[in-house]
């Protein structure tokens, strides 16, 4: 497969498909998202068109198929290892179809995020995958463009659109519950805010105080303080604000993993050791959890699976676009457990 790379001639289609051991026309199914395409057969194209530089004509396609294959993306806080990974995954589901995905970070400002939602105005995209923090769902009914659209996270938008995200509540349950088998019995949480919180504060607040009222355990205010926001900063600012309580937490669950690194930071700079003196739980199952010492025991979305389903789901909606949208699609998760909450003694 030494194909043209090192030629001046960009290659093509029939390139790909020599490449490959296959005909034009099932290199053209891939480029254009055929359906009718063995799983094995699309892997080794996309391989012989990573390996050549093959570049699809958008225009021809677009000219073609009514298509451009152009995907935008759009998360509200890129810096997150979590949407960073996410991202990876997306841009991976996309590739897999043949698409090409465009970046953007809307810093969740709603006006930021109207224009995504939008397209752009370029319509060359299209359709979006948009994680919201700030819209409501009478501007995505009012948006200029109609264009496919899937949203990620907690929020409920109705059936504005197609959503993807897992469940919230009993993941959070599962983290909490999780430290109450390991012997603990005063848990705090950190994660959440007030006097706005969002959908993922909410979702995993009621997780956590679930899981403490089925193990009879009290629920009380002082031990989850709010935050602003899901950084190292915020975690460790409510750690050190727990660990001042006449009676601190001997376990922390964090909203997500950010927090319980910056928590597993303001515990350290205290004296105490994670877990002998406090455990801790994150989620996100980001990278860094798997390497920080000691390792971080967190929930684990499954990132491919949610990027495949939204990938599937905007694809679906542009083959059948008369379909009603408003389907939520829940990937699974899974508690991976680690050094940050080891068993009590």
């Amino acid at each position: 497969m030494d194909g043209r790379t090192g030629g001046s001639t960009a290659p093509t289609l029939k390139d790909v498909a020599e490449a490959a051991g296959v005909s034009v026309k099932t290199v053209s199914n891939v480029v254009n998202r055929s359906v009718h395409v063995a799983v094995e057969t699309r892997a080794r194209v996309q391989q012989a068109i990573d390996l050549l530089g093959y570049q699809p004509n958008v225009m021809a396609r677009r000219l073609r198929t009514g298509r451009s294959g152009m995907l935008a993306l759009a998360f509200p806080e890129l810096p997150s290892p979590y949407f960073a990974e996410l991202a990876v995954e997306v841009i991976a589901a996309a590739r897999r179809h043949g698409c090409t995905v465009l970046m953007d970070d809307t810093a969740g400002d709603p006006a930021a995020e109207l224009r995504i939602a939008s397209g752009l105005g370029d319509p060359m995209i299209d359709g979006v995958i948009l994680s919201p923090l700030g819209l409501d769902q009478a501007e995505l009914i009012a948006r200029e463009r109609p264009i496919p659209l899937v949203l990620l996270g907690e929020t409920d938008f109705g059936p504005v659109a197609d959503r993807v995200q897992i469940d919230n509540v009993a993941a959070a349950r599962t983290a909490t519950g999780h430290l109450v088998e390991q012997g603990y019995r005063r848990i705090g949480a950190i994660g959440w805010q007030d006097p706005n919180p969002r959908a993922t504060a909410q979702q995993r607040l009621l997780g956590y105080t679930q899981a403490l009222e089925q193990a009879g355990l009290p629920v009380e205010q002082a031990l989850f303080p709010p935050v602003r926001s899901y950084f190292r900063p915020d975690g460790a600012a409510a750690m050190r604000r727990l660990l001042k309580l006449p009676d601190r937490p001997d376990a922390v669950f964090c909203f997500n993993d950010l927090l319980a690194l910056g928590a597993m930071r303001a515990a350290h700079e205290a004296g105490l050791r994670v877990p002998q003196d406090i455990a801790l739980v994150g989620f996100d199952d980001v990278e860094e959890a798997e390497y920080s010492i000691p390792s971080l025991t967190t929930i684990a979305p499954d990132k491919r699976k949610i990027a495949e389903a939204a990938v599937g789901a905007l694809l679906d909606r542009l083959a059948n676009g008369h379909a009603e949208p408003g389907r939520t699609i829940i990937p699974g998760y899974r508690l991976v457990v680690r050094e940050s909450s080891r068993r009590r003694p």
